[in-house]
């Protein structure tokens, strides 16, 4: 989503490096090109003159001035300021010491809110027993929609019965279910418009009435634009939000609503959907985003994913290759498979701190499919070969490319590829000895080789 925003801020950064001193021209061109950026990522426009103006104000102290680069100081600043906009620490959903907690999911239609009333059910299911309420009576299809949602992810569902026209009144016999079935946590998945309307507004008043709600959490389409501060606002007026949700910051959108919203509302980000499985919902966390934004990365998040992939049998397996000097191919498939489980690799290439990332993955052609043939063609080799590769010769090399659906070439490009990765990881056996533990990720990227990223110089020149 900030693909153009963090394109932008690498352009300023890299203007600065080669100045020896920061001079008034500097700040004031640097200044130029943060406004131009940030207003063509749609940041609401009293946002940006806050944030233009906090930089001014910092970077022109002179003791500072003395004891910086000017690409340092730059950076750092609009690090900082990026941060105070989108709150300063992480907000977690709040809990009620009395059961039932119930969340109030509010927003337009379109945002993704049934979508999200499952996730963060999902995400809560691991130390509470969530139940999710259809409560949306309007909407086509909306009841069996999070019915189907809720019962994919083993998530308890409450609907109307068959004529009810109430929303408020579903709401209300939802608590009784929630008690019969000892669901600590209710969450209500309520209706929306195409716009808001006072008739909307009042039954959502009602309902918070009638439901006391611990949270009542907006669902926004981080891809609305500046309109999404508005919407904010309104909602807020009348409900009194205690946090937002923001999906869709997957897409192709500018972002401005993430860099805006807190500070135009005041109500924190809680939550941040990233893709369309039940698990793509995370933490929102003003510092990660503002690291990933300004090109910074964001390892944090990228040690989360490969946690999540990893299992500690499958790690203790590689240690134990390591200690005794030997990597198969079997051990280049388990890789391989854990890798895909972190995502697309463009998205996990964009959370590593390298500078100028974002422009140099423009210019490559990352394709996932490279991976599915790198594993068809291992899969397809036997188990002699697997863990004694030096075995395949030329018949088993065009019996495997047929197996797999690939070309001779590709097997000989996945063998070499094979070969470079026993070497790196047979050094780090050697470095660590018979005490090596498997550094959580390590192992590179299998799949991305020859040709995978469009020509060795190019791959040497980005990996540095």
């Amino acid at each position: 989503m900030f693909d153009s925003l963090k394109e932008r801020f690498e352009n300023i950064f890299a203007g600065l490096r080669g100045k020896g001193k920061l001079t008034a021209e500097d700040i004031n061109e640097a200044l130029r090109e943060v406004r131009r950026a940030l207003l063509e990522a749609d940041v609401n426009f009293k946002v940006v003159k806050d944030v233009v103006e906090a930089i001014k104000v910092r970077a022109t102290g002179q003791e500072v001035l003395d004891s910086i680069t000017p690409a340092q100081l730059i950076y750092t600043i609009v690090y900082e300021e990026l941060i105070k906009i989108m709150g300063d620490a992480a907000v977690p959903l709040s809990i009620s010491p009395k059961p039932p907690t119930i969340y109030m999911m509010v927003g337009l239609q379109g945002s993704g809110k049934t979508t999200t009333t499952v996730k963060i059910a999902k995400r809560m299911s691991k130390g509470h027993k969530p139940l999710v309420v259809a409560c949306d009576l309007r909407r086509p299809a909306a009841v069996e929609q999070l019915r189907v949602l809720a019962e994919k992810s083993n998530i308890a569902f409450f609907g109307p019965e068959q004529g009810e026209t109430d929303p408020v009144r579903v709401a209300q016999k939802s608590r009784k279910y929630a008690e019969d079935h000892l669901c600590d946590l209710i969450i209500l998945d309520t209706a929306g418009r195409l716009q808001m309307d006072d008739e909307l507004m009042r039954e959502l008043e009602n309902m918070k009435t009638a439901m006391p709600p611990t949270e009542v959490l907006l669902v926004v389409d981080s891809m609305t634009g500046q309109e999404a501060v508005n919407v904010a606002n309104v909602f807020n007026e009348r409900l009194g939000l205690t946090g937002i949700v923001l999906t869709k910051l997957d897409g192709d959108a500018r972002g401005g609503p993430a860099l805006a919203i807190r500070a135009s509302t005041g109500v924190p980000i809680k939550l941040a959907g990233s893709g369309e499985k039940t698990d793509d919902l995370e933490i929102f966390d003003a510092k990660r985003m503002a690291q990933r934004i300004i090109g910074m990365g964001d390892m944090e998040g990228l040690l989360e994913k490969v946690q999540a992939a990893t299992s500690e049998a499958d790690m203790n397996r590689l240690e134990e290759s390591l200690k005794k000097n030997r990597f198969t191919m079997e051990d280049m498939l388990l890789q391989l498979q854990q890798v895909q489980k972190l995502g697309p690799l463009d998205k996990v290439l964009e959370m590593l701190p390298i500078p100028g990332a974002s422009k140099a993955l423009k210019d490559m052609p990352i394709d996932d499919k490279r991976i599915k043939h790198t594993e068809a063609i291992i899969l397809s080799m036997t188990l002699q070969e697997r863990r004694n590769p030096d075995v395949i010769k030329g018949s088993r090399r065009r019996r495997i490319a047929e197996g797999s659906g690939t070309t001779v070439q590709m097997v000989n490009q996945v063998l070499a590829q094979y070969e470079q990765m026993k070497t790196m990881m047979k050094s780090f056996g050697k470095m660590g000895g018979k005490d090596f533990k498997m550094p959580p990720g390590m192992g590179g990227l299998p799949g991305m080789g020859g040709g995978g990223f469009g020509g060795g110089k190019k791959r040497k020149k980005f990996f540095g």
